[in-house]
């Protein structure tokens, strides 16, 4: 076991995370008490690695032996370091210490048993070292191989070898996971523009995957070791630890986002303490995504965490678990991202109801409350999401929500956008929901049957009319005779519908009629007033107060308007007229507009 030379006891660094006097990163130590004599000294051995130098203090009195490839790869290093160069580019201190980071340093399985933990160690801190892959992805390119090599070698080494894990590595490798790691995400590359299509636009990768999958795999090999004793990693792995985690969950590479949620749930496995306050914060990525943001790029990965611990809720569910379904998952239909996650999102959904049936009515009834009017496939991934919640549903639940599903249902079916309506007519084709409906058809059918009979001749599309028909065939075989009487009253309702169309037609008529014998109509044309004329000289006192509208005034001057308004300016066609009201006239009068013709505005959005 390597120790350095710090006071006992134990230190936060800035990532917070709890060091104990062996828990340094490789660039904090070699900035503290690694020296160029020590460098030099180490580098002009072959031998001594990152104990002597990277990890600090006095290099070990039997130090592992090197192989031959290091003693070379340490010498083609030595000019650099002289040089005040490391492998980072960096200079003084740091760029001495990053220099032994091109070090290969023996395999673990040829050291000694003895001297194994150690060695273990000093590959750990050895990757604590930062390369640049973004703007040089050619620079370093031998210290970048030894980094993947190590990383490689002690995966395989924590997956193939028992006991290694012992109570010395836990802060190390917490550490190394957060150097490499938590780090601040780039800007989105188009974070106010088109909305992102997982199926058809392409991710921004991560340039550092090379390490960062490595380092991924260590530590979920780390967490899933038969070794690993969560007691031993409680003061490493804390609540901090777990809010850096899931803020990389925004990261735009889908396979940094997969291997954080593996990660995370077997953080949530293993910490009994922390399940809680991972369920808390989740909630409020949650909250931020759909009343601030609405943008996340880990949505998915949340929800399909979340779809396995609430299929690990005990029954009765918490009250905090119902008002997690009520105001969390179900606001999330809102989102306009919803084709990124609605799977995972529908999954959890099913999951609460088959844990707890009374949760069927307010679910269906918030999914009818954010059921989309304009976006027909939104529209379409909330009818498969609601035939995966009637596969589920109980008969008595499903008498208390027939009514208004059905309704929405029949709009469905009528819906122009084709695809809508073939999703909704393919319920037809489940057993469970026909045997439902068949013990119910005399509250459904009257419903469905206005929108089934109108649309099998009306729609545009021909498919709809044969599923249309295979739906019209399958209640004429549940009840025929109720078949015939919702028959006669949508025909009866469509006479009075007639009838009620007619008598408006002839009220209009007789509206039309009236208005052609008003003398103020000349010629097919209102009177246009001149704003020239005086409202006094057109109102005069009648005998009952009200004032009266001088009708051979606005005759010899709306004629005289007219033929100078044709001579100026083309006709324009009037959609309707008004009724006069003498304080209408009066305001219209008295009113000067600034410009003749309202102008376009310009299009700010330039849509």
């Amino acid at each position: 076991m390597v120790h350095s030379e710090v006071s006992t006891g134990m230190v936060r660094d800035p990532l917070g995370i709890p060091k104990s006097p062996s828990f340094h990163s490789g660039l904090d130590l070699a900035s503290n008490l690694a020296s160029a004599e020590s460098v030099s000294a180490a580098m002009a051995n072959g031998r001594g690695g990152v104990a002597g130098v990277v990890g600090g203090g006095a290099a070990p009195a039997n130090p592992p032996p090197l192989r031959d490839s290091s003693r070379e790869a340490g010498a083609a290093l030595q000019d650099d370091a002289l040089q005040g160069l490391g492998p980072n580019g960096l200079s003084g201190p740091n760029a001495k210490a990053a220099s032994t980071a091109g070090r290969q340093l023996s395999l673990l399985l040829e050291a000694p048993p003895n001297e194994q933990e150690e060695l273990f160690v000093q590959k750990i801190r050895q990757c604590c070292v930062l390369f640049d892959f973004a703007s040089e992805p050619l620079s370093d390119l031998k210290c970048k191989e030894v980094k993947r090599a190590a990383l490689s070698e002690m995966v395989d080494y924590v997956t193939t070898q028992k006991n290694v894990i012992t109570p010395a590595i836990y802060p190390e490798v917490v550490n190394m996971f957060a150097v490499n790691l938590f780090r601040t995400l780039p800007p989105s590359q188009n974070p106010s523009g088109a909305e992102f299509d997982p199926e058809e636009d392409e991710p921004t990768l991560e340039a550092a995957w090379p390490h960062l999958q490595y380092v991924y795999e260590f530590f979920l090999r780390f967490l899933e070791s038969p070794d690993f004793q969560p007691n031993h990693a409680k003061p490493y792995i804390d609540q901090k630890f777990v809010l850096q985690l899931l803020e990389l969950f925004d990261s735009e590479d889908p396979r940094e986002r997969d291997f954080l949620k593996t990660t995370l749930h077997r953080i949530y496995g293993k910490f009994l303490g922390l399940r809680a306050y991972i369920r808390k914060q989740i909630n409020n990525i949650f909250y931020r995504f759909i009343y601030e943001t609405e943008r996340h790029n880990g949505i998915g990965e949340l929800l399909e965490i979340l779809g396995s611990i609430i299929n690990g809720f005990a029954l009765p569910l918490k009250e905090e678990h119902k008002v997690f379904l009520l105001k969390v998952l179900l606001p999330l239909h809102k989102a306009k991202q919803l084709s990124a996650y609605h799977a995972q999102l529908a999954y959890c959904i099913v999951q609460f109801l088959e844990k707890d049936a009374s949760l069927t009515e307010p679910v269906i009834k918030s999914l009818l409350k954010f059921w989309p009017k304009t976006h027909a496939p939104k529209e379409v991934m909330f009818l498969n999401e609601l035939e995966e919640i009637l596969d589920v549903i109980e008969p008595g639940e499903f008498q208390k929500i027939m009514d208004p599903l059905f309704r929405q249902l029949a709009k469905c079916v009528s819906s122009p956008h084709f695809q809508v309506a073939e999703r909704a007519l393919y319920y037809w084709n489940n057993e469970y929901i026909m045997s439902l409906v068949g013990d119910n058809a005399s509250e459904i059918l009257p419903i469905m049957f206005p929108a089934l009979y109108r649309n099998s001749k009306s729609h545009w599309n021909k498919t709809i009319h044969g599923l249309i028909y295979n739906a019209l065939k399958l209640f004429m075989e549940m009840n025929q005779k109720l078949v015939d009487e919702c028959t006669q009253q949508y025909k009866q309702e469509r006479q009075r519908e007639k009838e009620r169309m007619k008598g408006r037609e002839e009220a209009w008529q007789k509206v039309e009629t009236q208005a052609k014998r008003n003398q103020v109509y000349i010629r097919g044309y209102a009177p246009v007033l001149s704003s020239n004329v005086n409202s006094n000289d057109i109102l005069s006192p009648g005998a009952d107060g009200d004032n009266e509208i001088d009708l051979d005034y606005v005759k010899e001057n709306s004629e005289r308007e007219v033929i100078k308004n044709r001579s100026t300016k083309p006709l324009l066609r009037r959609k309707s007229e008004l009724p006069h009201d003498s304080y209408t006239v009066r305001a219209l009068n008295d009113h000067k507009r600034a410009d003749e013709y309202l102008p376009t505005p310009p299009d700010v959005n330039k849509c």
